[in-house]
């Protein structure tokens, strides 16, 4: 679970079942671009409903939207269904449209899944549930590292199908539909502390992953090139968590 730093201005949109958080100078931009995007992939799951049912990948039916095709294509590669990818797609093609039209910065949460585009260092937080590791760190990414994609899932927290018990995990890529998908792969193979490594270097296996993050009952695994962990010190992280309206968690 992610919350921005304090010094950026975040607002919030939703629609339908995506609620993003967004700091970025054209604002309008970023939240029609999602809308035009994810109404687009409406269109094509009539046409293939397989698609949003699927629990591994499916073919591509001819003439799908950008969001489908990446989507199928991490798929793919973690051998999960197509909608596993989804928030982050739509979060990456947000951020996309603000790089396109010379926006210094842009940075789109869609319920845990992250694409950061920015000039100058970004602190994201994560959260972890109520246990050892709580809300009390983050990750600082370096400008150098930009654009890039952190995703985050829970098995114990919020509305998303997961087969695992893992309280956190995050994993960093370049791609938000590939790290979208692998932080559901990563979710669902954690059942036991046992599981975090062994899970984590299959995982990370997988090319495109720059790192993962995972907390099991307050054990922590870490694999990859990870950003520089920090203590987060905003006090009011708990409250800057995407709550999505069907989601169990209590703020």
């Amino acid at each position: 679970m992610l919350t921005g730093p304090l010094m950026r201005l975040y607002r919030s949109y939703s629609w339908k079942e995506t609620n993003l958080r967004v700091a970025c100078a054209d604002f309008d931009l970023v939240t029609r671009t999602v809308v035009e995007h994810r109404r687009l992939l409406e269109r094509y799951i009539v046409r293939h409903p397989e698609f949003r049912t699927s629990l591994v990948p499916v073919v591509l039916l001819d003439n799908a939207p950008e969001a489908a095709r990446r989507m199928a294509a991490a798929a793919e590669l973690t051998g999960l269904g197509p909608m596993a990818a989804v928030a982050g797609t739509l979060a990456q093609l947000g951020v996309e449209a603000a790089q396109a039209a010379g926006l210094p910065e842009a940075i789109v949460e869609n319920g845990g899944d992250i694409y950061i585009h920015a000039a100058s260092a970004v602190t994201i937080g994560l959260y972890a549930g109520d246990n050892a590791i709580g809300g009390n760190l983050a990750f600082r990414l370096e400008p150098d590292r930009l654009p890039l994609a952190l995703c985050s899932s829970s098995s114990t927290m919020g509305h998303s199908l997961s087969f695992g018990r893992c309280d956190l995990a995050t994993v960093i890529a370049r791609e938000a539909a590939l790290a979208d998908a692998a932080v559901t792969l990563v979710c669902n193979r954690i059942r036991s502390a046992n599981d975090l490594m062994p899970v984590l270097n299959d995982v990370g296996a997988i090319a495109g992953i720059d790192g993962i993050f995972a907390v099991y009952r307050g054990k922590v695994g870490m694999w990859g090139e990870l950003p520089e962990l920090v203590r987060n010190e905003d006090s009011e992280a708990r409250r800057k968590i995407t709550r999505d309206s069907r989601s169990d968690f209590q703020g």
